[in-house]
Protein backbone atom coordinates (compact mmCIF):
# COMPACT_ATOMS: atom_id res chain seq x y z
CA UNK A 1 0.00 0.00 0.00
CA UNK A 2 1.27 3.73 -0.94
CA UNK A 3 2.17 5.64 2.37
CA UNK A 4 1.88 9.12 2.34
CA UNK A 5 3.10 11.31 5.74
CA UNK A 6 1.99 14.92 5.78
CA UNK A 7 4.35 16.89 7.81
CA UNK A 8 3.08 20.59 8.97
CA UNK A 9 4.78 23.87 9.28
CA UNK A 10 6.24 25.84 11.81
CA UNK A 11 2.74 26.60 14.68
CA UNK A 12 1.09 24.09 12.90
CA UNK A 13 -1.19 21.32 13.39
CA UNK A 14 -2.79 18.14 11.95
CA UNK A 15 -6.13 19.36 11.61
CA UNK A 16 -5.66 23.26 9.78
CA UNK A 17 -6.28 24.33 6.52
CA UNK A 18 -5.95 21.33 3.78
CA UNK A 19 -4.62 18.82 5.59
CA UNK A 20 -7.53 16.90 6.82
CA UNK A 21 -9.10 17.72 3.00
CA UNK A 22 -6.16 16.19 1.44
CA UNK A 23 -6.02 13.33 3.82
CA UNK A 24 -9.84 12.32 2.81
CA UNK A 25 -9.18 12.38 -0.61
CA UNK A 26 -6.16 10.55 -0.96
CA UNK A 27 -7.46 7.74 1.28
CA UNK A 28 -10.51 7.62 -1.14
CA UNK A 29 -7.99 6.94 -3.80
CA UNK A 30 -6.82 3.82 -1.89
CA UNK A 31 -3.48 5.51 0.19
CA UNK A 32 -2.64 4.75 3.94
CA UNK A 33 -2.51 8.90 5.22
CA UNK A 34 -0.88 9.85 8.35
CA UNK A 35 -1.37 13.39 9.20
CA UNK A 36 1.73 13.99 11.64
CA UNK A 37 1.98 15.96 14.80
CA UNK A 38 5.22 17.53 14.88
CA UNK A 39 6.57 17.78 18.50
CA UNK A 40 6.90 21.58 20.11
CA UNK A 41 5.76 23.32 16.61
CA UNK A 42 5.97 26.95 18.50
CA UNK A 43 9.65 26.01 18.80
CA UNK A 44 10.74 23.29 15.87
CA UNK A 45 14.20 21.78 16.21
CA UNK A 46 15.62 19.92 13.93
CA UNK A 47 17.18 17.19 16.51
CA UNK A 48 13.90 16.66 17.65
CA UNK A 49 11.75 17.16 14.32
CA UNK A 50 13.67 14.68 12.21
CA UNK A 51 14.19 11.86 14.52
CA UNK A 52 10.52 11.95 15.28
CA UNK A 53 9.10 11.88 11.20
CA UNK A 54 11.87 8.92 10.87
CA UNK A 55 10.40 7.47 14.20
CA UNK A 56 6.72 8.00 12.82
CA UNK A 57 7.40 6.91 9.02
CA UNK A 58 9.44 3.41 10.38
CA UNK A 59 10.20 1.15 7.68
CA UNK A 60 10.45 2.98 4.42
CA UNK A 61 10.64 2.35 0.70
CA UNK A 62 9.33 3.45 -2.62
CA UNK A 63 6.00 3.27 -1.96
CA UNK A 64 6.48 6.18 0.87
CA UNK A 65 5.62 9.69 0.07
CA UNK A 66 5.81 12.88 1.89
CA UNK A 67 4.29 16.12 1.75
CA UNK A 68 5.64 18.72 3.47
CA UNK A 69 4.01 22.16 4.08
CA UNK A 70 6.83 25.39 4.96
CA UNK A 71 9.41 23.62 7.79
CA UNK A 72 7.53 20.55 7.19
CA UNK A 73 9.52 20.50 3.52
CA UNK A 74 12.58 21.05 5.63
CA UNK A 75 12.10 18.27 7.97
CA UNK A 76 10.93 15.96 4.86
CA UNK A 77 14.49 16.70 3.32
CA UNK A 78 16.69 16.14 5.96
CA UNK A 79 15.08 12.97 6.89
CA UNK A 80 15.53 11.91 3.27
CA UNK A 81 18.83 12.96 3.61
CA UNK A 82 20.00 11.03 6.74
CA UNK A 83 18.21 7.41 4.95
CA UNK A 84 20.55 4.95 4.72
CA UNK A 85 22.40 4.71 0.71
CA UNK A 86 20.39 1.76 -0.35
CA UNK A 87 17.06 3.06 0.84
CA UNK A 88 14.71 4.61 -1.72
CA UNK A 89 11.44 6.74 -1.27
CA UNK A 90 8.51 7.44 -3.56
CA UNK A 91 8.76 11.05 -3.42
CA UNK A 92 7.50 14.38 -2.26
CA UNK A 93 5.54 17.39 -2.74
CA UNK A 94 6.61 20.80 -1.15
CA UNK A 95 4.44 23.69 -0.19
CA UNK A 96 5.68 27.00 0.65
CA UNK A 97 8.88 24.82 1.05
CA UNK A 98 11.98 27.47 1.36
CA UNK A 99 15.92 27.45 1.57
CA UNK A 100 15.51 31.29 2.68
CA UNK A 101 12.65 33.53 4.19
CA UNK A 102 11.67 36.74 4.24
CA UNK A 103 9.39 38.44 7.00
CA UNK A 104 11.16 37.03 9.61
CA UNK A 105 12.90 39.65 11.73
CA UNK A 106 11.93 38.89 15.89
CA UNK A 107 14.96 38.36 17.41
CA UNK A 108 13.30 34.75 18.75
CA UNK A 109 11.93 33.73 15.48
CA UNK A 110 15.34 34.27 13.75
CA UNK A 111 17.02 31.85 16.41
CA UNK A 112 14.21 29.27 15.13
CA UNK A 113 15.32 30.06 11.94
CA UNK A 114 19.04 30.05 11.67
CA UNK A 115 19.26 26.32 12.00
CA UNK A 116 17.37 25.28 9.42
CA UNK A 117 18.38 27.56 7.04
CA UNK A 118 21.94 27.68 7.81
CA UNK A 119 23.18 24.07 8.33
CA UNK A 120 23.63 22.34 4.69
CA UNK A 121 21.49 19.96 3.06
CA UNK A 122 23.74 17.28 0.91
CA UNK A 123 21.46 17.24 -1.66
CA UNK A 124 23.30 14.68 -3.44
CA UNK A 125 22.16 12.49 -1.04
CA UNK A 126 18.36 13.17 -1.00
CA UNK A 127 18.97 13.26 -5.31
CA UNK A 128 20.21 9.38 -4.50
CA UNK A 129 17.00 8.43 -2.92
CA UNK A 130 14.45 9.77 -5.32
CA UNK A 131 14.19 12.28 -7.75
CA UNK A 132 10.37 12.81 -7.65
CA UNK A 133 9.97 15.84 -6.13
CA UNK A 134 6.79 18.67 -6.97
CA UNK A 135 7.57 22.14 -5.06
CA UNK A 136 4.65 24.48 -5.19
CA UNK A 137 4.42 28.09 -4.56
CA UNK A 138 2.52 30.97 -4.22
CA UNK A 139 3.46 34.68 -6.17
CA UNK A 140 2.54 36.42 -2.96
CA UNK A 141 4.06 34.38 -0.12
CA UNK A 142 5.30 36.95 2.38
CA UNK A 143 7.79 34.73 4.15
CA UNK A 144 8.45 32.39 1.00
CA UNK A 145 10.18 34.31 -2.04
CA UNK A 146 10.00 33.31 -5.49
CA UNK A 147 13.68 32.97 -5.40
CA UNK A 148 13.30 29.59 -3.66
CA UNK A 149 11.63 28.42 -6.81
CA UNK A 150 15.13 28.18 -8.70
CA UNK A 151 16.68 27.20 -5.62
CA UNK A 152 14.62 23.72 -5.65
CA UNK A 153 14.51 23.14 -9.25
CA UNK A 154 18.73 23.49 -9.08
CA UNK A 155 18.93 21.50 -5.78
CA UNK A 156 16.84 18.61 -6.33
CA UNK A 157 15.42 19.18 -9.77
CA UNK A 158 12.06 19.48 -8.55
CA UNK A 159 9.12 20.25 -10.98
CA UNK A 160 7.77 23.97 -9.41
CA UNK A 161 4.27 25.00 -9.47
CA UNK A 162 3.91 28.72 -9.06
CA UNK A 163 0.28 29.89 -7.68
CA UNK A 164 -1.77 33.09 -7.87
CA UNK A 165 -2.46 34.65 -4.94
CA UNK A 166 -2.33 31.92 -2.25
CA UNK A 167 -0.27 33.74 0.29
CA UNK A 168 1.23 31.25 2.46
CA UNK A 169 -1.32 28.21 1.55
CA UNK A 170 -2.55 28.75 5.03
CA UNK A 171 -4.98 30.90 7.08
CA UNK A 172 -7.44 30.32 9.37
CA UNK A 173 -10.35 32.00 8.30
CA UNK A 174 -10.15 31.60 4.46
CA UNK A 175 -11.78 28.80 2.58
CA UNK A 176 -9.41 28.88 -0.39
CA UNK A 177 -6.96 27.01 1.92
CA UNK A 178 -8.93 23.89 2.89
CA UNK A 179 -9.77 22.58 -0.85
CA UNK A 180 -5.97 23.15 -3.01
CA UNK A 181 -6.49 20.79 -5.81
CA UNK A 182 -2.89 21.19 -6.89
CA UNK A 183 -1.98 19.79 -3.94
CA UNK A 184 -3.72 16.82 -4.91
CA UNK A 185 -2.73 16.38 -7.74
CA UNK A 186 0.96 16.71 -7.16
CA UNK A 187 0.76 13.76 -4.94
CA UNK A 188 -1.32 11.20 -7.69
CA UNK A 189 1.16 12.53 -10.32
CA UNK A 190 4.32 11.52 -8.26
CA UNK A 191 2.94 8.08 -6.66
CA UNK A 192 1.32 7.66 -10.32
CA UNK A 193 -2.18 7.12 -8.76
CA UNK A 194 -4.10 9.77 -11.16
Amino acid sequence: MKRVFVVHGWGGHPDEVWFPWLKVELENRGFEVSLLQMPDTGNPKIDKWVPYLAESVGEVDKDTFFIGHSMGCQAILRYVEALPSDVKVGGAVFVAGFFHLTGVEKPDEVLIVWPWINNPIDFDKVNARTNKFIAIFSDNDVFVPLTNVRQYEQSIGAKTIVEHNMDHFNGKRNPKYKQVPIILSSVLKIAKAE
